[in-house]
């Protein structure tokens, strides 16, 4: 019997993303099993998990996110024993490029998490280009901070480690199934309706990535405008002669650029933040020419004739920037893992096992849960 045909599942999660993904195992470590993941893709990760920079930078304006990427921080240095096959992060370190105000707001926050294991060192304009083979200009560089316990997080080692272990523990997944609509049942919300026919959940957790805010629509919770921000990625080919292979991230707010090694090249992003409803999103080739005209009044030598593969993604944000997770207050049943924007793979590991807390024991030790709350929001018109 299917479980479309079968009793109600104790949590339905709507996306197998680096959100949903993360749930699952965080719930199967703590003995919740009757879980099932559907996905409207025929892979897990399709969408923004598949296609962001994956790299670990703790520095944030934001108080909830920085201390979400330090809770996750923890977990990328140090995975549960048998969790990986292979290291999940690679200490190459960012290199923030920063002016003011930014630059005294994210010391400041640098500073009070010292003490809780935040590394974090100023460099002179020199140093931080001496970092990167001389490349940039130093004039260009009015301050910047080495985080040197940062890096690049293999996406791949991290989602699969994720579900593997879910799935040992005996949570399902299914591939290919497209969710239609929320059913409601005396005024709870008590399962979806999908392209497999109907599934009924005790809970439905809302992890659908882009799509969260049109399965909410559907059910009546409430009301939150997410929005969907496209960003474009480049990879571009390494200066004739340059190892570019052990450069650390580098992140210029004032240029509104970042570029990391990839393949033996770069990957560059002009971190473009374009309003899209929520698809399989397209590279913009004249916002790439732009950011790289940006990239080069701050390293010229960078900026190459021709540029190789090129991706764009989907990144979600809620009014405030900071995610939501937590049981809908307008609609009981419902619970909501989502907006992530641009640092889900990052804050995963604290997000998750927030979530699963807050599922099974209906609080948590790790977060303020009110902070992430739906309720902020205020509650949907009856």
């Amino acid at each position: 019997m299917t479980r479309a045909e079968g009793k109600p599942v104790d949590v339905l999660i709507i996306g197998a993303g680096i959100a949903g993904a993360s749930l699952s195992y965080f719930l199967s470590e703590r003995g919740v099993s009757d879980v099932l993941v559907i996905e409207r893709e025929s892979q897990p990760g399709y969408h923004a998990s598949g296609r962001s920079a994956a790299t670990l930078v703790e520095l944030d304006e934001i108080a909830e996110l920085q201390k979400l990427k330090m809770l996750g921080a923890r977990f990328l240095r140090e995975p549960p024993a048998g969790f990986a096959e292979s290291p999940l992060l690679e200490r190459t370190g960012v290199l923030s490029l920063l002016r003011e105000p930014q630059w005294s707001a994210l010391r400041q926050v640098a500073v009070a998490n010292r003490s809780a294991g935040l590394r974090f060192e100023p460099l002179t304009p020199r140093e931080a280009s001496e970092r990167v083979g001389g490349v940039l200009l130093e004039d260009e560089v009015g301050a910047a901070a080495f985080l040197p316990d940062d890096g690049f997080i293999d996406i791949h080692e991290l989602l699969t480690g994720y579900l593997r272990h879910a799935k040992r523990r005996g949570v399902e997944f299914r591939f290919g199934v497209e969710v239609g609509g929320i059913v409601r049942e005396g005024g709870q919300c008590r399962g979806v309706a999908t392209t497999a026919g109907l599934i009924r959940a005790r809970r439905v957790v809302n992890a659908a990535g882009a799509w969260v805010g049109e399965i909410a629509r559907t059910a009546g919770t409430t009301p939150i405008e997410f929005r969907p921000l496209r960003r474009s990625v480049a990879i571009l080919p390494a200066p004739p002669d340059v190892d570019v292979r052990r450069w650390p991230m580098v992140w210029s707010d004032p240029h509104s650029v970042y570029f990391r090694p990839e393949s033996g090249g770069l990957l560059f992003c002009p971190m473009d933040e374009v309003p899209m409803a929520p698809c399989d999103a397209s590279p913009d080739e004249a916002i790439i020419a732009e950011g790289l005209e940006r990239l080069r009044a701050l390293a010229p030598a960078l900026v190459p004739r021709t540029l190789g593969r090129r991706w764009a993604g989907l990144r979600t944000f809620s009014p405030d920037r900071v995610p939501v997770v937590g049981d809908d207050p307008a609609l009981p049943g419902f619970f909501w893992l989502a907006g992530q924007g641009g640092c889900g793979i990052e804050t995963s590991p604290a997000l998750g096992r927030i979530a699963a807390e807050l599922i099974a024991d209906g609080k948590t030790t790790l977060f303020d849960a009110a902070s992430l709350s739906p309720a902020r929001f205020g509650a949907a018109a009856p």
